[in-house]
């Protein structure tokens, strides 16, 4: 690793920080470290399911599928994202929860 740049892997790297790659929670001096973007890296089992619904989010998420069905679901809709490629973006302010499908 340089000052600037950062070579990793998402699926071992997110395994240190709950799933977090970039965000401005990762020390200052990482590269990773931003105050604009988080990026998140999951890897959920067909079933797992987020316990509460996220209120007051204070960032625009976009939320890209790799591979599975996993549904999103918002108020007063449901997104079901079922090939690969597939991608939500929600503004800040919208609650959301989920659940893995496959």
């Amino acid at each position: 690793m340089t000052d600037s740049v950062y070579v990793g892997n998402a699926g071992r790297d997110a395994a240190l920080d709950r799933g977090w790659l970039l965000g401005h929670f990762k020390d200052a001096s990482d590269p990773r470290h931003s105050e604009d973007v988080e990026i998140k890296w999951g890897v959920h089992p067909r079933g797992d399911e987020r316990a509460r619904w996220v209120t007051g989010e204070e960032r625009t998420t976009l939320q890209v599928l790799i591979s599975g069905r996993f549904r999103v679901e918002l108020p007063g809709r449901s997104v079901l994202l079922a090939e690969q490629g597939d991608y939500v973006v929600w503004v800040r302010g919208v609650d959301h929860s989920w659940y893995a499908e496959e």
